[in-house]
């Protein structure tokens, strides 16, 4: 009996930084328990941290473009897979998945975290007019090709439909990191660490660059350290392009009411997490569609509630108005940022109600079910391009 196989391609894997790594790994070991041979090509080099059943080669490639060729090249001449699917690190990988369909006879997926070229403006990384409007219809064109393009939200679905043939986008959301739970002894103690104990903690842990902006969060937290709440504190934590110019910021609007700490190692992810009272996601009105903030689910799967500065439109922001776990605010509202910070640090029987949504969202969006619709998914696809082929059909990629 012909076991089948899938190769996933993605520029990292654990323990490289990056939350497509991470999920790459919840779903080759959910597709390795299934019983499917799981092959992953990634870039770099070193140890890689895959669950058993996974093979992983690294290819090399410093670079996104580096990585993108290498990446495409070891693909072509590896072993045949029934099932390829491309993720969206490097940018544009999803270009190549038709030619290696035609030449290896593979089913395709495209797994959508980041919508390129569209998000190319939004992070700082435009490409002459002339050039975006190639990539643009390469990747519209190839996207067309795939058997089925999975969105990590309904708002990014959207915009795929528009310019894809019918029932071919599937929009299975993102979960946040299995290991990351709620820690109360590890919160407290990161608390004492850090001196911030009896704080109402408010917690930005992410990324800092142009698609994430938190000018409105300082701003307002340089507006409360002058006013009545000298008991918030804000936390900080994390990367990136715009970190600097965040920090140049915090220097001369805040006094003493913010900190911030780099990305810290994986191990006190948890602690950090589960030490906040609030987190803050942001993201750019420009954005919507394009991605889905994984720092939503990551808040709620500490049982904590998250303020989402972005798009009201957006996936992330459906998600917290539904299950009232939190609150969506414009990232330019400062006022209206500083009055929901007051209002739940002042109101605990409010926020115990938002704590109390974030663990019912947390209990929808499991990594068990999630991966279960996507293991499904490709199964149905597999079945297909097998009884097309038995009865000498075509398939969606040709």
């Amino acid at each position: 009996m012909h076991r089948r196989s899938i190769l996933f391609i993605n520029r990292v894997v654990p323990p490289d930084a990056g939350a497509t790594g991470r999920c790459l790994a919840d779903l080759a070991g959910a597709f390795a328990g299934a019983g499917w041979r799981v092959r992953v090509l990634a870039a770099g080099s070193g140890p890689v941290e895959l669950p058993e059943g996974v093979t992983v080669r690294r290819v090399g490639g410093r670079t996104r473009a580096r990585a993108l060729a290498l990446l495409a090249l070891a693909a072509l001449h590896g072993p045949r897979h029934d099932i390829v699917v491309t993720m969206t690190d490097p940018p544009m990988l999803a270009v190549f998945g038709p030619l290696l369909a035609r030449l290896r006879g593979c089913g395709l997926v495209h797994w959508c975290h980041d919508l390129y070229p569209d998000l190319l403006p939004v992070v700082g990384r435009p490409l002459p007019p002339g050039i975006m409007a190639v990539a643009n219809v390469l990747m519209r064109r190839s996207l067309a090709r795939h058997d089925a393009v999975v969105a990590v939200g309904d708002c990014m679905a959207r915009r795929l439909e528009a310019e894809m043939p019918a029932g071919r986008v599937r929009v299975i959301p993102n979960w946040s990191d299995p290991a990351v739970r709620e820690d109360a002894a590890g919160a407290t103690r990161l608390r004492v660490e850090l001196g911030l104990e009896g704080r109402f903690l408010v917690v930005y842990a992410g990324n800092f660059g142009r698609a994430h902006p938190l000018d409105a969060l300082v701003e307002a937290a340089a507006m409360m350290a002058c006013d009545s709440a000298p008991s918030i504190t804000f936390l900080l934590v994390g990367d990136g392009s715009g970190r600097r110019r965040v920090e140049r910021l915090v220097a001369a609007r805040c006094s003493g009411n913010v900190l911030m700490l780099p990305f810290q190692p994986a191990e006190r992810v948890g602690a950090l997490l589960g030490a906040a009272d609030l987190h803050v996601a942001a993201m750019a009105e420009a954005a919507e569609g394009m991605l889905v903030p994984s720092k939503v689910a990551s808040a709620f799967a500490v049982g904590r509630p998250c303020l989402f500065l972005g798009p009201a439109g957006s996936s992330a922001a459906a998600t917290v108005t539904r299950w009232r776990a939190g609150a969506v605010l414009s990232p330019d509202d400062v006022a209206g940022i500083a009055e929901t910070i007051r209002g739940l640090a002042g109101d605990r029987v409010r926020w115990a109600a938002a704590c109390a949504g974030a663990r019912r969202a947390h209990a929808e969006f499991t990594v068990e079910r999630e991966t279960r619709r996507f293991v499904a998914l490709v199964n149905e696809i597999a079945r297909l391009r097998s009884e097309g082929a038995e009865a000498g059909g075509g398939t969606a990629n040709g």
